[in-house]
């Protein structure tokens, strides 16, 4: 072994803490590692040296010493004859500095025993209601394919009267170690996938499974206000767990169809009406239906226009968490007439001709023709 300082060795100064040891040494391992270097005396004596000289100067007891009397007065302290790290195994001072990289690679590392019994998956179910139904709320019967635990075999997959044995390639562990060089490997087993045992003799009912597909009907709440995709969660009602684990949970979507009147938005519904020239003209009265069975009639002022809305107060969809219902907004649209007749065209132009000198009649088309012949004379001021 080398007389040289462990300081030196390492590429570091005395007064060197404890990260830059650690960043000198993984360096220098990596670079010197003899799985990387295959054969080579030389860097497997070096690879020891840089191991020996760590496991002192990180431990601060061992590198006061170190400090004060060399390699010598560590002789006395646990560190073997020839220096102060000759006890140590250079793979196991690699394992502590490299742990926290490699974790996955490391035995010491890695969970100890076999797997242990683990929560179900969840599973999701799509549910389309109509709006009457998303208004009111209902209960639903839904038929959900699901996996359920073997009862003849009691979830274990083995035939009843027999058990599972015990995987003779990981002795139960559910994972298996693999040493190369200096490393020491810890996979799932790929005989037993990790569960620690195997089936000889096979469950008849679910085929070595420990669980068998069965449909299952459930009741489902939907209530009042739902809204489009939102979801509903039914503890326990998914999968079941591995080793009679835990069940998952079942989360139910619910789409809201759309309807042939209303448009909605949270809590408030928009339907959009037609309503005749006449009736906008001198105003009157419309039938509106609501979600809640009720027919309300609508004022229409006099002298109503497209995209005129009206609000009835209480008339939309109900708070999912309780409270008050939204509005519902009906929106006109002035119907122009068509398929007139020859004396109902001759009463429209008896109508525009006592309209038209006044301009009272369109006071919208009278302010935006004023807006184009505005326009046509800055065009005209610019030629």
């Amino acid at each position: 072994m080398s007389e040289r300082s462990y300081y030196d060795v390492l590429g570091v100064a005395k007064d060197a803490d404890e990260k830059v040891l650690k960043s000198a040494f993984r360096k220098k391992a990596m670079e010197y590692h003899p799985d990387r270097n295959k054969g080579c005396a030389d860097s497997e004596a070096k690879f020891k040296e840089m191991s020996e000289a760590y496991e002192v100067l990180s431990d601060p007891q061992r590198r006061a010493v170190y400090d004060r009397f060399g390699k010598q007065g560590l002789n006395g302290n646990g560190g073997g004859g020839g220096g102060g790290g000759a006890n140590a195994r250079p793979e196991d001072v690699f394992r502590d500095v490299f742990g926290d990289v490699f974790s996955e690679f490391f035995g010491a590392q890695q969970r100890n025993g076999r797997a242990g019994p683990a929560r179900g998956a969840d599973l999701r179910y799509d549910y389309e209601v109509s709006l009457e139904d998303a208004f009111h709320g209902k209960q639903a019967e839904i038929t959900v394919p699901a996996t359920e635990a073997c009862a003849p075999c009691n979830a274990t997959g083995a035939e009843p009267g027999t058990q599972p044995e015990t995987c003779t390639t990981c002795h139960g562990h559910g994972r298996v170690r693999m040493s190369q060089g200096f490393f020491t490997m810890e996979r799932t087993c790929s005989r037993c996938q990790g569960s620690g045992s195997v089936i000889k003799t096979p469950c008849r009912q679910c085929g070595g499974r420990g669980a068998i597909r069965k449909d299952r009907t459930l009741s489902v709440n939907i209530p009042a206000g739902i809204e489009d995709g939102q979801r509903i969660r039914l503890s326990g009602e998914g999968e079941p767990g591995i080793k009679n684990g835990p069940k998952g949970d079942l989360y139910i979507f619910v789409s809201v169809r759309e309807h042939e009147l209303f448009e909605r938005d949270g809590q408030t519904l928009f339907a959009r009406t037609p309503v005749p020239m006449v009736t906008a003209a001198l105003g009157g009265e419309i039938e509106m239906p609501t979600l809640d069975g009720a027919r309300m009639k609508v004022s229409i002022p006099e002298g109503a226009q497209t995209g005129k809305r009206m609000r009835l107060k209480g008339k939309g969809m109900p708070n999912l968490r309780g409270g008050a219902n939204g509005d519902m907004v009906v929106e006109l649209f002035v119907e122009t007439p068509t398929h007139l007749s020859a004396k109902q065209k001759e009463l429209l132009k008896q109508f525009a001709a006592e309209c038209c000198p006044s301009g009272k009649c369109h006071p919208e088309s009278q302010g935006f023709f004023r807006k184009v012949k505005k326009f046509f004379d800055q065009e005209d001021s610019r030629a």
